[in-house]
């Protein structure tokens, strides 16, 4: 009976010695074992995981460098994902049209958003169901037309109109354009004749390609034209005024208005962003799950930080004219590092605005999970500022 109960003493000790010498292991860091276990032990194991090599992200790009289109009535500069590979799902333009300028009637196989930046204009639009609607627009208003909705834009007034465009298709481009001329005039002059009820010589004298911006006559802001708008109810309207909405963030270091299909219902595929930061001002670490963004400097000098797939991390700075595409979940942040106040317009690829910010993860995470992740002490760890989306200049911890 003693020499059973010992050999159990000696057995337990035995077992106790081996894991009190595997936890140690393991706390020593240096063989390998995974939570004291001989899994695959090495001498050359990895504490953290490498980040990749290779060349830097490139995403951001001139919009205003770009090669232009131009017409008699004005012109358009694009970035596509030709020119800036990374951005797949959005296409952005400058569009720029004359007083007494037309963007000939056309449609696409893409949505197109747009913001005014100055002067004002008429927009035209017929959907599929025949509705049509008149509307005039002037700075800090949003144009949205869903794919194949046949619009036109027409300069009021004596100052020239110029709006920021992004369509939900990186290809947008001659991709999936119709132009209503280029159409026309290729058409049997017998078909159109009677399809449309006029006589065949009617259609002579349409252009014998796609005319892109017409130059016209100046149509004044008080004018008959001018007047003749016939806008639809708030479901189907394609103009929203975001400049003139409340701010869906509003901080002392600035202001962030978004148009989702919330505040404007018709624009189903593309969410608009107006961020205004103060000198100094940023807009937080942040990611969103579920849209790529694309955004264009107004205003100002920004530094955006991008951590983007494959653990690289990418630095660029903007100015007007710039535009920058941040893939669906990268992290990044946006900072004003000029002495005025910056200016950004962008979207997203999708009907809802939703993001997520580091310090809603590093204010809402136990702590003992943060000291796990940092190596840190609890005792050690710092205060995280709450969320503030947009951070001021020298803002209190």
């Amino acid at each position: 009976m003693f020499e059973a109960n010992r050999r159990f003493f000696i057995q337990s000790f035995a077992l106790g010695a081996g894991s009190l010498a595997a936890s140690q292991s393991f706390a020593s860091g240096n063989d390998g074992h995974a939570a004291g276990y001989d899994v695959s032990a090495a001498s050359d194991f990895l504490k953290t995981i490498p980040r990749k090599s290779g060349d830097p992200v490139v995403f951001t790009a001139s919009l205003d460098g770009a090669p232009i289109k131009a017409t008699s009535g004005g012109w358009a500069r694009e970035i596509t994902t030709r020119s800036l590979p990374i951005a797949s799902n959005i296409a952005g333009a400058h569009l720029f049209i004359n007083a007494g300028g037309a963007r000939e009637m056309h449609w696409h196989n893409s949505a197109e958003w747009a913001y005014v930046v100055d002067g004002h204009c008429q927009v035209t639009v017929v959907d599929p169901d025949a509705m049509a609607e008149v509307v005039n627009l002037g700075p800090g208003d949003l144009w949205y037309f869903p794919k194949g909705h046949s619009h036109a834009i027409q300069t009021l007034g004596t100052s020239p109109c110029h709006a920021i465009l992004a369509f939900d298709d990186g290809l947008y481009s001659e991709h999936g354009t119709f132009g209503i001329s280029d159409w026309m005039s290729r058409y049997d002059k017998g078909v159109l004749s009677q399809a449309l009820g006029i006589a065949p010589d009617t259609f002579s004298s349409i252009p014998n390609a796609e005319t892109y911006i017409m130059q016209g006559e100046v149509l004044p802001l008080d004018g008959v034209q001018a007047r003749s708008t016939r806008e639809l109810d708030r479901a189907r309207t394609h103009r929203y005024s975001i400049a003139a909405q409340k701010p869906h963030v509003a901080t002392p270091g600035g202001s962030l208005y978004v148009a989702s299909s919330k505040e404007f219902p018709v624009s189903a595929t593309l969410t608009g962003t107006l961020l205004q930061l103060r000198p100094g001002a940023l807009h937080e670490p942040h990611w969103h799950p579920d849209a790529n963004e694309w955004h264009y400097v107004l205003k100002g000098r920004t530094r955006v930080t991008l951590f983007a797939p494959d653990k690289r991390l990418a630095v660029a700075e903007l100015s007007p004219g710039d535009c920058a595409y941040i893939p669906r979940g990268c992290g990044h942040s946006i900072q004003n590092m000029g002495p005025e106040d910056a200016e950004i317009v962008g979207v997203l690829d999708g009907g809802a605005y939703r993001e997520t910010t580091l310090s809603d993860w590093l204010t809402r995470a136990p702590r003992h999970l943060l000291s796990n992740n940092f190596g840190i002490e609890e005792a050690a760890l710092g205060k995280f500022r709450k969320r503030m989306v947009i951070a001021a200049a020298n803002a209190p911890t």
